[in-house]
């Protein structure tokens, strides 16, 4: 009865905290994309109590007590073997019900076990399939959890990190050092550059490249504490398909719909009317998203 009073206070406390001017704009552009299932997905988004973190566990730290506790309380682990490319190097646990881990420390020199993430993040990193020894470009890499669970799959023969902005590239260094031991980090480029103009400055260089491309970020949009500011962001989130064409030029869509039917036990995809991309919607119970993922390659005709 307790926890039932204080999740209740906590629901309204956060209640308080939404902002209405992102959640009418999402009101009008989602009720007419997503149909019904908006109303699931509002309800999810609104209520961070149902919001649910997926473990990564770090092979290079690797938490073998850490491992057994999280079968002790019912955790289980993403796919569960069903996707073609998943390797024994990743694990990744999923928990039955809301739940949150708490975030360890960064410490200089201490590397951590676990990151916590939502589980759609890795989509787009199992879609690379990336095998050790090839070269690999994430474009747009802040906060660097992308990168982590690339490295947990393979090891690269070469690794480019790259963020434009600078506050969250402090951000990315930081995370790199959190969870890579200093042998490997020091193999790793990291660099600030703007994505549009990595084609031409390294053509050809890269086997494999994971585009994060900048995006509106809708859960945390909804706890903006500045009308203004979230207005602003409005206006500015009209401008990032631009962004997001530029970043991916030249390219032709690979179909998804065999990692959408063996992911299906994990994640709810809503309809998109395309077989190269998935949209990943959330619900009670597999509250992750919503994300976009597509996999693309390179065209080299025109």
């Amino acid at each position: 009865m307790l926890l039932t009073r204080l999740k209740a206070e906590s629901e309204r406390k956060l209640a308080k905290q939404i902002c209405k001017v992102v959640l009418d704009h999402f009101e009008k552009q989602y009720s007419k994309e997503l149909g019904d299932s908006w109303n699931t997905v509002r309800d999810i988004l609104t209520s961070p109590s149902c919001w649910q973190h997926a473990v990564l566990l770090n092979r290079f730290n690797y938490p073998f007590e850490l491992e057994k506790d999280l079968h002790f309380r019912g955790y289980h682990t993403l796919f569960q073997g069903s996707l073609p490319y998943y390797p024994k190097s990743m694990k990744c646990y999923l928990g039955r019900i809301p739940d949150r881990m708490p975030s360890e420390r960064h410490q200089i020199g201490s590397l951590k076990k676990y990151y916590l993430l939502n589980a759609a993040s890795l989509l787009p990193v199992l879609a690379l399939e990336l095998q050790d020894g090839e070269k690999v470009l994430d474009l747009c890499a802040a906060p660097g959890g992308k990168s982590v669970a690339l490295l947990q799959c393979a090891y690269p023969g070469y690794l480019h990190c790259n963020e434009y902005d600078s506050l969250r590239l402090r951000w990315l260094r930081q995370t790199l050092e959190s969870f890579i031991p200093q042998s490997l980090v020091n193999e790793i480029k990291v660099s600030e550059l703007d994505g549009r103009e990595m084609g031409d400055a390294e053509p050809e260089m890269f086997d494999k490249v994971l585009v994060d491309a900048p995006c509106s970020n809708d859960r945390s949009w909804l706890f903006s504490s500045d009308s203004q500011k979230a207005a602003c962001r409005i206006s500015h989130r009209r401008k990032l398909p631009v962004l997001q064409i530029e970043l991916l030029s030249n390219m032709v869509p690979v179909d998804m719909t065999d990692m959408a039917r063996t992911c299906s036990r994990d994640f709810t995809f809503a309809p998109t009317g395309q077989e190269c991309g998935l949209l990943v919607v959330p619900e009670r119970g597999k509250a992750w998203g919503p994300m976009y993922v597509a996999k693309l390659k390179k065209s080299w005709t025109g």
